[in-house]
């Protein structure tokens, strides 16, 4: 089935908040999305500044949702139960 790329979207930001920060292979496990195309919309993601793209200590690069991403989850669940798709 194909998904849009707003649940794309929305997905990538509700697996970042529930599991916390993650690398892109983690990532692309959760989600089911390739890496070409999820490098794509976590640049997005990271323009729009629902994401950011921190450093570890290692230099391993891992992804984590900001406050902004998780206000903009809150109003797509509000939205969601307000018209609820058949």
């Amino acid at each position: 089935m194909k998904r849009f790329k707003l649940e794309l979207y929305v997905g990538i930001l509700k697996v970042l908040a529930h599991n916390g920060p993650l690398k892109l292979t983690h990532i692309m496990n959760k989600t089911n999305i390739n890496s070409v195309i999820l490098k794509e919309y976590l640049g997005f993601l990271i323009k729009q500044g629902l994401i950011e793209e921190p450093t570890t200590k290692d230099a391993r690069v891992i992804y984590v949702v900001t406050q902004r991403g998780i206000n903009v989850l809150k109003y797509f669940r509000e939205i969601a139960q307000e018209l609820p798709i058949i």
